[in-house]
Order: structure tokens, then C-alpha cells, then sequence
């Protein structure tokens, strides 16, 4: 593997992380201790679930700004900053990797960094002085292309990298502020215990392991915890970019559901 850090972690509901809000305390210090276990980045490429294009697409300005894409939240959620620059070059290397690859992609100097990017590096880097770059999903929702989309980049050279996928390993909106049911908590944690085994257990081997993601639907309790995928999917580039089982697993309630993290 080339030299950088890989991290899939679950954001979280909006800006909720940085409100002081109770049921999302297990991740800020999750987040917190992550950060004080990995070697501090030179740069950060974060791939967001919420932001999907007709191909990949990367954030190529000097400096982004924020794009606020949560509503009814209180006003002090709007006013959020975290002025960390971007990194064109960065961009480029990463879109010439695409088209070398023979994937298709594009550069945005516009486009600013969204909650996905903000809210967990606020927690993780509050100095906002490491240069970031984000790169959109597909919105074909594929996993075997996002695997592939990781694999082009298995090689990308930036010295002192973290690489993160910004989504949430359980990812159904109406079940977050339903009463607690035993169904859904069984549900919840049969998913998630079939997660972490898919990318953490030695006993499976690459082949099998990329093919589970291809096929995460066969999963238990799959579209239950995600009627739509773009949560998940941050999680097949994390593996297409290391193809290996991830050397941490970090298991955690977040809005009061089973929640997981993984590290490479």
C-alpha cells in the first residue's frame, strides 16, 4: 500500500456532532481519539455521501467554501466554519489517475466542501490548516464502481495522506427518530456485525471480501439499514484504495443505533 492512512467513519446526523448533541458524543470522542492515533496528515482527499455526479468528480479550488446542505437546524449551524485550504495540485493527480484507469472524471473549481467534509474534520483537525480535497460519488449508486474508482487510486502518491470516506454504516432516516423497536435493533446490529466481519476478518480472503461489497445487498437486514446506498458507498473506494481487511474496527451507538468506523 502507497503512503497514506485510509479511515471510513459515520458522520453522524448533520451538523448535530458539533451541537453538543447527547447521542452523538460517542462519536466526537471516537473521532477525537482516531485523530490522536494516526500520524497527523499532510493533505486529506475526503469522499463524501453527499455530494454524486455523473462521473467522479474532485474539488479543484484554492480555497472552498462551505456548502451548508442540512435544513431546520438552529441558525448557529448555518454559521459553521472551517476555512482549511484546498489542494489543486492534489486534484489533478488524482483526476489523471482516474483517466488513467480509462475512468472518466472531472475537476470543479467551484464547488465548495459539504457537511460530510466539514462536521468530522472540525472534530478531528479543528486548526483547519491541512489542505483538502473531495471527491464525489457516482450517482449510478454501483458498488463495483466505486471499488473500482479505490482501486485507480490504490497507487496515488501524497506523501502523509488520509484518505477518508465520509458516510455512516447505518443509514435509514426513518428509523433514526422511530420509538425503539426490538426488530430494528436486532436489524441494526445483524448488519453491522456482517460490516465488520466483511472488513475486518482474516478468515475471508480479497476475492471474496471485494465480492460481499459488490453484493452487500445479500446481507442481513442490508436495505433495511440502507434503503439508499450513498451512505455505504464512501466505504467500497476506502476498499478499493487499501484491498485488505482494515487493521481497526471502532463499534459505537450514534443516534442510538449500532454504528461502526474502520481504519487502514
Amino acid at each position: 500500500m502507497s503512503n497514506y492512512q485510509v479511515l471510513f467513519l459515520s458522520h453522524g446526523g448533520g451538523p448535530m456532532p458539533l451541537l453538543g448533541d447527547k447521542s452523538h458524543l460517542e462519536m466526537v470522542d471516537c473521532l477525537k481519539s482516531i485523530a490522536g492515533k494516526i500520524n497527523e496528515p499532510s493533505a486529506i482527499l475526503v469522499i463524501s455521501a453527499h455530494w454524486e455526479e455523473n462521473i467522479p468528480t474532485i474539488t479543484a479550488g484554492k480555497k472552498p467554501p462551505l456548502i451548508y446542505d442540512y435544513y431546520g437546524f438552529p441558525e448557529e449551524s448555518y454559521q459553521i466554519e472551517y476555512p482549511c485550504p484546498g489542494y489543486p495540485e492534489l486534484a489533478k493527480n488524482i483526476y489523471r489517475k482516474l483517466n488513467r484507469a480509462g475512468i472518466q472524471a472531472n475537476l470543479d473549481k467551484n464547488r465548495g466542501f459539504d457537511h460530510g467534509l466539514f462536521v468530522p474534520l472540525k472534530i478531528m483537525f479543528p486548526d483547519a490548516d491541512i489542505p483538502c480535497v473531495q471527491l464525489s460519488l457516482l450517482n449510478n449508486l454501483d458498488p463495483e464502481q466505486h471499488i473500482k474508482i479505490g482501486e485507480s487510486l490504490h497507487d496515488l502518491d501524497c506523501d502523509n495522506l488520509l484518505v477518508i470516506g465520509s458516510g455512516f454504516s447505518f443509514h435509514n432516516m426513518k428509523q433514526f427518530f422511530a420509538p425503539e423497536a426490538i426488530d430494528s435493533k436486532l436489524q441494526n446490529e445483524s448488519f453491522d456485525s456482517w460490516l465488520i466481519e466483511t472488513c475486518s476478518s482474516s478468515n475471508i480472503d480479497e476475492k471474496d471480501r471485494r465480492l460481499r461489497l459488490i453484493n452487500w445487498e445479500k446481507a442481513p437486514a442490508a436495505r433495511f439499514c440502507h434503503p439508499r446506498e450513498e451512505h455505504l458507498l464512501p466505504l467500497h473506494i476506502c476498499y478499493g484504495m487499501t484491498q485488505d481487511k482494515c487493521k481497526q474496527y471502532f463499534q459505537l451507538e450514534i443516534l442510538n443505533k449500532k454504528s461502526s468506523m474502520y481504519l487502514w
